[in-house]
């Protein structure tokens, strides 16, 4: 069963994007995409449109959430890739594997500050 997110007050907090659910803007996004492609526009064939929809997707999904996770971020480092690849702008996986690591590493040093051990037995001792 899913829970909604709370606050550190048990106060429910739901992210809304003009009043919707983050899943119901992605799942528009990613329609009036398709939609497009299905026209045979000449900028944005099935593939483009894929690439498209992962990236708004990640982009949503990161906005939409806290605490903001680095491998959920690290998601929209990945589809941009696709996203250029698709229009032929191709990054090499050595470039598109230090995007990554570049952002995980900025995570650890902000997310470091705000994480504290838990006291337990064991550490009291």
């Amino acid at each position: 069963m899913h829970h909604p997110p709370r606050s550190r007050k048990g106060v429910v907090m739901q992210v809304k994007i003009m009043g919707r659910e983050p899943a119901a803007v992605i799942a528009v996004l990613g329609s009036i995409v398709t939609v497009l492609a299905a026209l045979n526009l000449d900028f944005l064939n099935a593939g483009q449109a894929a690439a498209v929809t992962a990236f708004l997707s990640s982009v949503v999904i990161v906005a939409t959430t806290r605490p903001v996770a680095p491998g959920v971020v690290t998601a929209i480092v990945s589809t941009g890739a696709a996203l250029f690849a698709e229009y032929g702008l191709h990054a090499s996986d050595a470039l598109v594997g230090a995007i990554t690591g570049a952002v995980l590493a900025v995570f650890a040093l902000i997310g470091r500050g705000q994480v504290a051990p838990k006291s337990t037995a064991v550490t009291r001792a």
